[in-house]
């Protein structure tokens, strides 16, 4: 999978942060990965069923196939399938939908702990994870920052990103939502403590 941003793209996107940043005095992180996990594991269970299954096929077609060739046509087939199974389009339609969720929801939490929990700072804080490949997009805030925002607010901002990214407009959904973010967020001299 192409990286869908142009490095223009990434101007935009470090500028509308900056300017958020520097009228609420807050910090605004976006993190943008290609696929949150690598899925190996289902990658080599597939590829195992199926030298398996290539193996019983290959005792009833030649009942007299000796172990060692039985093991090799195994062998065979676990590195072609795994080779195969391990683009990625092909990987991840063999993860189900819940487990790609949760490994983007997992990285989405330590990416906000690396980058804005470590901070020491009073500020408020607001991660905008996106998972391209998994289509998954978060927005976590600190306590101070997610309390000020009405019901309803970090969905419909995630909501409308889902939207531009669905049309393929991944750079105007990333800077509409952290222009969003920004609505929320009283100006520096207002701003809240964090907890």
């Amino acid at each position: 999978m192409a990286n869908p941003l142009t490095p223009e793209d990434h101007r935009r996107i470090r500028a509308a942060a900056a300017a958020v940043e520097e009228r609420t005095g807050s910090r605004i992180a976006i993190v943008i990965t290609r696929v949150s996990d690598r899925y190996a594991l289902y990658t080599i269970a597939w590829a195992a069923l199926g030298a398996f299954t290539a193996g019983g096929f290959a005792i009833a077609a030649r009942p007299a196939l000796t172990g060692r060739a039985l093991i090799f046509v195994e062998l065979c087939v676990f590195i072609l399938l795994s080779l195969l199974l391990d683009v990625l389009p092909i990987r991840l339609a063999m993860v189900p939908a819940r487990a790609k969720q949760a490994s983007a929801r997992n990285l989405a939490h330590r990416e906000f702990a690396a980058h804005l929990m470590t901070e020491n700072s009073h500020r408020m804080r607001v991660l905008l994870f996106i998972s391209l490949a998994e289509r998954y997009v978060e927005i976590l805030a600190d306590h101070a920052t997610h309390v000020i925002a009405p019901d309803g607010t970090w969905k419909r901002i995630v909501d409308d990103f889902v939207l531009s990214m669905k049309s393929d407009r991944i750079a105007d959904g990333i800077v509409a939502a952290i222009e969003s973010c920004g609505a929320i967020m009283p100006a520096s001299s207002e701003t809240p403590k964090a907890d």
